[in-house]
């Protein structure tokens, strides 16, 4: 499996890249023309907020300014969101601005956007193959990306928020961590990467570890790649602190954050930083184990300073939040359950993106054993797989971070598979070809899946996704036109319809949902869900204008509901307190006055 040849990209290489790139931009795009023609363009709430913060970056809001004024209104909330992914956006916003309305710029951008992202990561896709694989490994490496529902949904039209570049940074750390094995500068590249990364968004801290921890077994088993330790650390700490003083003002700077670039996480580079470089510059222990000894000693001391240093950040970047929401709020988002829980929620998503992952590790360590040439090339890659893995079975979400490491493995074993078929071209090998594909061609497997479980009584999975479907309605831009043609208010609603206000309307929302507005997602539930006299107070306090809801968003089922005296079973009867006036002119929204 040793490919002689050089992995650089031939001309007939890029040639299939770009027509494999084309053909999937145009399905995308055609699906998104006939098949969702009738549905909202930016459909997650992030990605509706991030076309917001993109606005007001652009219309003159500063650089270290993450507050967003008409969130939690009146009083604003600061996000925790990185000016990293505003900066592009902002260009391309700014520069189709020029030819265009402001509205059909922000659809063309959203449309520019992730499908320019689509090209870079089949570009990475087939380096990182062709370094492991070789060029037998050049289709599957072009094809099973496009493949994938958890990646083809991040890079998809309208997909506009960070998650589609934290898989390509990540993805870069990997071919750096791999080039590295060869080229030695290429580790100061793959501690530039992994600061990146973590300073877009901490979702890519497990793959920083794994970074972290594929240099320190190289070093282990090959004492003459000390070298790279040093340059990886030094990278690493260094790119976090560039990243910090562009993230945060200079009088910030030591401020401690658990959910952002931060001195925490400064302080875990520059002790990553600071361990590599003193083991760089020791005579290696003789014996694997004492080197590995020496890592895990250092390594314990590097964790233990910052833990001692932030112990606050211990939970996690939720840590702070208020455990009512944790339990109420966040431990509800079904994409942020385990994925033995999802599985049975979401069993067609939840097997289709975990089986090629299981199935990866399997053929990852195979390759490890079968390729001695390549070893430390497929325990780099298993180290990312095994952290990226690990992610997934916490959240479910974070397969969308372990499908790219799989591609690798994927392309080695359908190589192995076909060398099998084309030197006994009978039935079984035949199959064990047909199988390898299958396994990993994520969308020919949900096909199959979802055929399987229509075969079983159960109908919970269909009932989230018609739950899902119901809601679309609510965030079609078409459903804000009446909010449009009011004058500013302050608005409550259910968390799910903040963002969408915010970019459709020039209204002022109390909720979206986002952790860092803690007080605004409480106040959300306590005003349908408590006593309709604590509702009354809120709206004063806050100078409400206007109440607005949609049916089908599941703040509207709360529990609420079911006492007499709530906003919520007022509204379900039909009658609601004399304080509202519905206002309503039609469509999915309810809109209510709040009379003083």
């Amino acid at each position: 499996m040793s490919d002689a040849s050089s992995p650089a990209l031939t001309r007939n290489d890029w040639l299939w890249l770009l027509a494999i790139w084309g053909v999937a931009v145009g399905t995308m795009v055609g699906r998104g023309i006939f098949a969702n023609s009738g549905g909202p363009f930016f459909l997650d709430t992030d990605d509706a907020m991030r076309m917001v913060v993109v606005r007001d970056f652009l219309n003159g809001q500063g650089w270290y300014n993450l507050v967003q004024h008409r969130l939690n209104t009146p009083f604003g909330a600061e996000i925790h969101w990185s000016r990293l992914i505003d900066l592009p956006l902002a260009g391309l916003l700014w520069l189709t601005g020029l030819f265009t309305s402001q509205h059909n710029a922000e659809i063309v951008t959203g449309m520019i956007w992730p499908v320019l992202l689509l090209g870079v990561l089949l570009w990475l896709s087939v380096r990182v193959t062709l370094e492991l694989v070789g060029r037998a490994g050049l289709l599957p490496a072009l094809v099973l990306p496009i493949l994938s529902p958890a990646i083809v949904a991040e890079f998809t039209p309208g997909r506009v928020d960070h998650h589609n570049v934290i898989i390509l940074l990540t993805l870069a750390c990997l071919l750096m961590s791999l080039l590295a094995l060869r080229r030695a500068g290429a580790a100061w590249f793959a501690g530039l990467f992994a600061a990146t990364a973590l300073a877009v968004a901490l979702e890519a801290a497990p793959l920083v570890v794994a970074a972290v921890l594929a240099f320190g077994l190289a070093y282990v088993f090959d004492p003459a790649r000390a070298g790279n330790l040093r340059r990886f650390g030094l990278g690493l700490a260094g790119g976090l602190v560039v990243h910090l003083a562009l993230a945060r003002p200079p009088a910030r700077w030591l401020e401690a954050a658990c959910d952002m670039i931060s001195p925490v996480y400064v302080l875990a580079g520059l002790a990553v930083g600071l361990v590599y470089l003193l083991i760089s510059l020791v005579p290696a222990p003789r014996l694997a184990w004492m080197r590995l000894m020496l890592l895990g000693i250092l390594g314990a001391m590097a964790a233990a300073s910052v833990a001692l240093a932030y112990p606050q950040c211990l939970g996690g970047p939720y840590g702070s939040l208020d455990p009512w929401l944790q339990d109420n709020w966040i431990a509800a988002i079904v994409e942020a359950k385990p994925w033995h829980v999802s599985v049975i929620e979401l069993p067609v998503y939840s097997i289709v993106v975990g089986a090629p992952v299981f199935l990866g590790l399997v053929a990852a360590a195979l390759a490890l054993w079968r390729t001695p040439e390549k070893r430390l090339g497929w325990l780099t890659l298993l180290v990312f797989l095994a952290c990226a893995t690990l992610v997934m079975l916490t959240q479910v979400r974070g397969a969308r971070l372990a499908i790219l490491p799989t591609i690798p493995a994927a392309a080695w074993l359908i190589v192995m598979a076909r060398q099998a078929y084309l030197k006994r071209q009978r039935l079984l090998p035949a199959l064990g070809l047909i199988g390898a594909w299958l396994m990993f061609s994520g969308v020919i497997l949900s096909v199959m899946v979802a055929y399987v479980l229509t075969l079983l009584p159960d109908g919970r999975a269909q009932a989230i996704s018609d739950a899902r479907i119901s809601k679309l309605p609510c965030i079609l831009s078409e459903s804000f036109a009446d909010l449009r043609g009011m004058p500013p208010e302050r608005i409550m609603a259910p968390i799910d319809l903040g963002s969408h206000l915010l970019l459709e309307t020039p209204h002022a929302v109390v909720a979206a949902p986002y952790h860092r507005n803690e007080a605004g997602v409480l106040d959300a539930f306590r005003f349908f869900n408590r006593p309709v006299a604590e509702a009354r107070a809120m709206a004063e306090q806050r100078g409400l204008g206007l109440v607005v809801t949609c049916e089908a968003m599941p703040e509207m089922r709360g529990p609420g509901l079911d006492e007499p005296d709530t906003i919520l079973s007022l509204l379900a009867a039909g009658s609601p307190p004399d304080w509202l006036e519905d206002v309503s002119l039609g469509g999915p929204l309810k809109i209510y006055a709040v009379i003083p």
